[in-house]
């Protein structure tokens, strides 16, 4: 297994060991949230490399995406679950920075919300929030 598919599958165990909401992995856009909330990992880009020779070592900055959905109240709530879920996806990602010592470090930015209404669906509130894993490899196909 790659490093880069180590990387993901143990963030997204981090992920659905420390959250009372799902997290699945490169799911289509739901039509139902869960009471509890939905994050969907998406696994992203993992751009281009700093290399460094003798012996080759390619350090990436792999940006991967965590889309964050919460079930909006019918009278227009909804944001107290959302910044709560948050919360605990920020807490969730400093329990290992490393990932078992997989990756050098992780680092999310801000949450981007908003929110969705799909036709036929109770409408949602979302965040999107992507996650910096820095990581080492020394072949670019196991990257």
């Amino acid at each position: 297994m790659s490093r880069r598919e180590q990387i993901l599958a143990a963030l997204s165990v981090v992920l659905a060991g420390q959250l009372a909401a799902p997290v699945r992995r490169n799911e289509v856009l739901p039509e139902k949230v869960p009471a509890a909330g939905l994050v969907i990992l998406r696994d992203g880009e993992p751009g281009e490399p700093d290399i460094t020779l003798n012996p080759r070592t390619e350090f990436y900055a792999h940006r991967v995406e965590l889309e964050v959905y919460v079930p909006r109240d019918p009278s227009g709530g909804g944001e107290a679950a959302l910044d709560q879920l948050l919360g605990a996806i920020g807490a969730a990602l400093r329990v290992d920075e490393t990932l078992g010592g997989l990756a050098e470090n992780l680092t999310p930015s801000a949450a981007e919300t908003g929110a969705l209404a799909l036709e036929g669906a109770p409408p949602m509130l979302t965040a999107r929030i992507i996650v910096t894993i820095e990581y080492l490899v020394s072949d670019p196909l196991t990257a």
